[in-house]
């Protein structure tokens, strides 16, 4: 949730976010209405409270028919005590839906627009000039014996795969690459739950525009993630923290992908199952942004270590989702499809996520302050795709990069 108080001081910024966004930013006036009707509200509900503490003295002290008119005047002055606690909860219910409702406000730096208005930051390595005709990821994966779609969309329907033999030593290196990569830099390794409660889900803020794409067990009204930002975000619910935090979650992940028929439907780019390392930092709000770097420049970090070009693109406000203020993802470039694919994200989301969560530290006054949440792909199954495409060779083979050589025990994966 956004800060009130921050609403409150500067609602223009706010509209100017919901701006950016292409989203209504009438809902600004009606936060702010809503946020009045309830402080008005507490403020009638506590004077006729403490009216009628004091008037229980007087009935108290008084005797006769004085009393017995006391106490028939103190009856009319409870039921507006009650009345007015009534309004009171009513206002907070209404104040407390259209907080919810409200997504993060935007980063003044970040593009406006939506999903194809974003804004390159800058292209990394040369694209290979093939002297023969490159193989998609798929058919170089069934050459290699490592990726068998036919069969999980037989056991599990369309869009679901499996990884055989070099393939899934190749998703398993890749992700030990990352948690390697991320625990010499100080992250601690999570493997995260996959099933989380409504609460949390809510809390991190993917149950708003982005429902559609969750998948919800509703006998156990309990939700599969899409992400292990998810859980690590609950991680703290409701604690104060003894300073800055920073989690490497590794976690198998789940998406509907709810409306995205016919985009990348062959292979595995856009699966509904595929696993993940995500970086995840609880820092303190002045310190994010700063963070939000930290995170960009490990994610290249991993990108330079399976050799790919890419792209940095910093993305629009109308594509950030309900949390992030701000967002950049990592881009590799895919031969045969003379196009780039998202192969990582970071997201700054400030104190939105750990507001509705109820996280928080101890400033220098010990005074408990919320805490700011960031998150950052280190490693997903789709890097399978970058990295057969970029470094594949005439006969079928794929050189693996030097770096992941190491955690696969391969140079080169051969057909067959």
């Amino acid at each position: 949730m956004i800060d009130l108080k921050a609403l409150r001081e500067n609602p223009e910024a706010v509209r100017a976010s919901q701006r950016a966004r292409g989203e209504d930013e009438t809902v600004v006036d009606a936060l702010l209405s809503a946020d009045e009707r309830r402080r008005g509200a507490i403020a009638r509900a506590d004077a006729l409270r403490g009216e009628q503490k004091t008037f229980g003295k007087q009935v108290g002290r008084a005797k006769g028919e004085e009393r017995d008119a006391l106490l028939a005047k103190g009856k009319e002055l409870a039921a507006e005590v009650k009345a007015a606690e009534a309004e009171q909860s009513a206002a907070e219910a209404e104040l407390a839906e259209l907080h919810r409702a409200m997504p993060n406000v935007v980063h003044p730096d970040a593009p406006a627009g939506g999903e194809d208005d974003y804004v390159v930051v800058k292209h990394v390595g040369e694209k290979r000039e093939f002297d023969f005709e490159p193989l998609d990821h798929l058919d170089l994966g069934i050459k290699l014996g490592a990726i068998d779609m036919e069969r999980g969309a037989k056991v599990s329907g369309s869009r679901f795969y499996f990884l055989t033999g070099v393939g899934a030593q190749l998703e398993l290196a890749l992700l030990n690459m990352a948690v390697a990569q991320a625990t010499a830099a100080g992250f601690k390794l999570m493997i995260t739950p996959t099933l989380v409660r409504p609460e949390i889900m809510a809390g991190t803020g993917f149950l708003g525009a982005h429902a559609s794409e969750i998948y919800r067990l509703e006998a156990d009204d309990l939700y599969l993630v899409g992400t292990s930002e998810v859980p690590l975000a609950g991680y703290h619910a409701d604690e104060i923290l003894d300073g800055p935090k920073r989690y490497a979650g590794w976690s198998s992940c789940y998406r509907r992908e709810a409306g995205s028929y016919g985009k990348d439907t062959r292979g595995i780019i856009r699966v509904h199952q595929f696993n993940k390392v995500e970086m995840f930092s609880y820092v303190k709000p002045e310190d994010a942004e700063a963070e939000h770097a930290r995170l960009l420049t490990w994610e290249e970090e991993m990108l330079a270590k399976i050799d790919v070009p890419y792209r940095v693109i910093d993305t629009a406000a109308g594509d950030l989702g309900t949390s992030a203020a701000r967002k950049f993802d990592c881009e590799a470039w895919i031969p045969t499809q003379q196009a780039y694919r998202e192969l990582t994200s970071t997201s700054n989301c400030t104190t939105f996520q750990a507001r509705r969560l109820n996280v928080r530290y101890r400033d220098e006054n010990g005074k408990p302050q919320i805490a700011a949440t960031l998150n950052g792909t280190l490693a997903t199954t789709r890097w399978i795709v970058a990295i057969l495409e970029n470094h594949q060779q005439a006969d079928g083979s794929v050189v693996v990069p030097e770096a992941l050589r190491p955690f696969l025990g391969m140079d080169v994966l051969k057909p067959g």
